[in-house]
């Protein structure tokens, strides 16, 4: 299954300058070119206590589709770049235009939004890559009523997958229980799946400490930053996720039943360990970056000290082979046959005794 790249940075509202407000208008990765995107696909899974079915429908099933009914309806759509299919959803369950305009808004932050008959909640789905030490991450988007509840996402990516098969199992729990507990359980499983991108992220940096201990070099200073860069994608989402399922806990609306209430106030805990845990990685890569800092400075150090070290050694011949350089006609050992024999001899002896010396105080080891 292809993973999805990573958003950029870069903002594609130039099409919405200038529209009023709740105008739909799909903003998202390669929304210049919608065509080359997949076709959207439905699913609806109506069940109760008794059994559940699950059919792929099109526009046609979304016109005839029974709100009155006493079954619960979970509507998943995968690909939000048909603007016509996301207003015929908006109409049948009757949603606000802003909010189908946050749904084609691919680059929203997590944020909740309260309507009298439903609310909408968004957030994303990050997925890790540990090839080139980065996060890449999707938009979920969610509007849960008292008897339905609609997902969109932007591509099929097995995000649900593992709720979707706890509901199709015989005698399901979750089919006994109301809507609500079915969005708490999508909620819970995007949260579960950050602690696997965070515990990928722990043991890149783990592995990276100790390669930085070993032999450091450029490349590992740009993993370092890729991390980085990761940590604070992760922590751009989560903070505000965060108030946003402390604020479903409240449940000012009534949309949650009470025996769900303690099952968000698990999973706001589980945002709060995540977030805590992943500023212990932040301060962790923080002291990797110094580890590299200080080895590159250790190494240089090691450098300089050996050139050092191979300079006063050839200080004391260059004074002597200077000194005998001089114009005189008479100097010492200048008319001896054997002279540059003794003055080789006194340059060797004199560079034999610094070497013991800077062997004593380990001036030539290479430890620090």
């Amino acid at each position: 299954m292809r993973k999805p790249r990573l958003h950029s940075r870069r903002k594609h509202h130039a099409k919405k300058s200038g529209l009023p407000p709740g105008s739909l208008v799909y903003v998202g990765q390669g929304d210049e070119d919608v065509t080359q995107l997949e076709p959207p696909k439905l699913t609806l899974i109506s069940y109760d206590a008794d059994g559940m079915q699950e059919n792929a429908i099109d526009i046609a099933g979304l016109a005839s589709l029974n709100l009155e009914s006493s079954n619960k309806l979970w509507l998943n759509v995968h690909g939000i770049h048909d603007v016509g299919l996301i207003r015929q959803i908006g109409l049948v369950f009757g949603l606000h235009p802003l909010v189908l305009e946050d749904i084609l808004n691919t680059e929203q932050r997590p944020k909740l939004d309260e309507y009298s008959k439903y609310v909408f909640l968004e957030t994303r789905h990050f997925y890790y890559e540990k090839e080139t030490l980065s996060v890449s991450s999707e938009q979920i988007s969610m509007v849960l009523g008292h008897h339905f509840l609609l997902t969109f996402q932007e591509r099929s990516t097995g995000a649900f997958a593992p709720v979707r098969e706890r509901l199709r199992a015989e005698h399901s729990p979750i089919r006994a229980l109301g809507v609500d507990y079915l969005a708490y359980s999508l909620l819970d499983s995007i949260v579960d799946k950050y602690f696997n991108v965070l515990e990928e992220m722990g043991d890149d940096s783990e592995a990276l400490e100790d390669a930085l201990l070993a032999n450091p070099n450029i490349t590992q200073l740009h993993s370092i930053h890729q991390l980085k860069r990761a940590s604070i994608e992760l922590r751009r989402v989560v903070w505000p996720l965060r108030e946003v399922i402390n604020h479903l806990t409240r449940n000012e609306n009534g949309f949650f039943r009470a025996a769900t209430i303690p099952y968000l106030r698990d999973v706001y805990d589980h945002t709060v360990n995540f977030i805590e845990s992943l500023e212990s990685i932040r301060d962790s890569l923080g002291g990797l970056m110094d580890i590299y800092m200080t080895s590159v400075s250790n190494r240089v150090n090691l450098e300089v000290r050996a050139l050092t070290v191979v300079a006063m050694l050839f200080m004391p011949a260059t004074l002597i082979a200077g000194i005998f350089g001089m114009n005189f006609h008479y100097m010492p050992w200048i008319a001896d046959h054997n002279g540059f024999w003794w003055a080789m001899s006194v340059m060797g002896g004199i560079a034999l005794f610094m070497l013991m010396i800077f062997w004593r105080r380990q001036l030539l080891s290479s430890k620090t």
